[in-house]
């Protein structure tokens, strides 16, 4: 088969109507609208869903999840959240809020180091009582709200595939009483700079807790845990996340 180049008024066409709606060109935009305009149009499609057009969050609280995510993914080209969180009254102390809790994040295999590798000399060591007070000394001072912060660090640390604290961010997050719909929204901003499998074994996790009645799901979130023992691919994945131990 023998492709067939677009004219350049039509990819110009193409990158007109992308820049209109987002105020700016990356460079994916260009090769797509020139190579493949029908999968440029399906990811504009979805991105469009995933974050421009308003869903459960506050702009604010949005924006802060966004930028935790993209430091945590080393993400530099999406400099336009800097300016979205500002827009929508973010301050620059939130901001290094942001990035101190990604930073956190990297470190939180210690905390996993000490439990199982030094139980033996530290026999009242708790892994989640020491991961809770360090975060809390991250996080003190600030105005930014504890859900805010507990769904947050679920994005960020379904980047890392660190299943262990997304758990307890979760976890979190319900006893902070953040709404189901924004803690499920916030932990979406994972799936681009994160990567899509990450968000889908996220889900997996969540979907897991509520099966096992870890967390007070409402009723339409207890249905698609209920669902979990019917989902899955054609094979396992060596690397799938276990489903995690009721507590109590």
């Amino acid at each position: 088969m023998t492709a067939t180049l677009p004219s350049a008024a039509e990819v110009e066409r193409r990158l007109s109507e992308v820049r209109a709606k987002r105020g700016y060109l990356l460079p994916h935009h260009g090769l797509l609208a020139i190579a493949a305009p029908r999968l440029l149009a399906g990811y504009d499609a979805a991105y469009t869903a995933l974050t421009l057009e308003p869903r459960h969050m506050a702009e604010h609280d949005k924006e802060f999840v966004w930028l935790a995510v993209l430091v945590a993914c080393d993400e530099a080209i999406a400099t336009h959240h800097i300016r979205k969180f500002r827009d929508a009254g973010g301050t620059d102390a939130e901001i290094e809020l942001a990035i101190r809790l990604a930073a956190f994040a990297e470190g939180a295999p210690r905390f996993a180091f000490a439990a199982e590798k030094w139980q033996r000399h530290l026999p009242a060591y708790d892994r989640e009582r020491a991961y809770r007070a360090a975060l809390a000394a991250v996080v003190a001072g600030s105005t930014v709200a504890p859900g805010l912060v507990e769904v947050a660090m679920a994005a960020v640390q379904t980047t890392r595939r660190a299943w262990w604290e997304l758990t307890l961010h979760i976890r979190g997050a319900y006893a902070a009483g953040v709404p189901e719909l924004e803690l499920a929204e916030g932990i979406s901003y994972a799936m681009f700079p994160g990567s899509i499998p990450n968000f889908v074994d996220a889900c997996a996790i969540w979907q897991g807790m509520i099966a096992a009645g870890e967390v007070p799901a409402s009723e339409a979130f207890r249905l698609w845990g209920a669902a979990a023992a019917e989902q899955g691919g054609f094979d396992a994945s060596p690397d799938a996340p276990p489903a995690p131990a009721p507590r109590g």
